[in-house]
């Protein structure tokens, strides 16, 4: 094993003291970042989607809010016609809590979505066990209009007045912070 080198308490403390610094730094960068993300402008979107829930009904995009004000949807890798199942998609997946209490307090919910059509998701949702609520974009222009092509994501949007803003939205390494 390639293990780091053994010092004297008080060289551990000023190595430690020294990374502190560093970490505050890293803390307050974090913290600027979310000032500045809070700030992003926002875009209004066509209310005229029609998505498929997972009991097959047919939902509005206000729908999707279920009565919440703030929506958060992870755009998961699931092209029509593949049963691929990508394996950060899936083990993002697999790490989210089924029970969004502590979001619903915070008027929020959390949903995927994917480009695939019902029967396709509904079969790798039974095949994973998962449960939280699962839309399909299947025949609409939703991920066209909204530039996401066939990559993962995460999109947070919010519900004024019946007006559905799209306030945030990132991919790759951002998707995890």
């Amino acid at each position: 094993m390639n293990r780091p080198p053994v010092v004297s308490m008080d060289e551990w403390q000023a190595a430690r003291d020294a990374l502190l610094v560093k970490e505050k730094e890293i803390t307050h960068a974090t913290d600027a970042l979310a000032a500045a993300r809070r700030r992003l402008p926002m875009v209004q979107l066509s209310t005229d989607y029609t998505f498929t829930a997972p009991d097959g009904s047919a939902a509005g995009l206000v729908d999707l809010f279920d009565g919440k004000q703030q929506l958060v949807v992870y755009h998961f890798m699931l092209e029509p016609g593949s049963s691929h199942v990508c394996g950060g998609c899936g083990s993002f997946t697999d790490n989210l809590a089924s029970d969004q209490t502590h979001l619903n307090a915070r008027d929020t919910r959390l949903i995927l979505m994917s480009p695939a059509p019902q029967s396709q998701i509904a079969a790798v949702r039974s095949r994973f066990g998962w449960t939280l609520p699962w839309y399909s974009a299947y025949g609409n222009d939703f991920y066209a209009d909204l530039g996401l092509g066939g990559i993962f994501g995460l999109s947070v949007f919010l519900l004024d007045d019946g007006e559905v803003f799209r306030t945030y939205y990132t991919s790759g390494r951002g998707v995890e912070y």
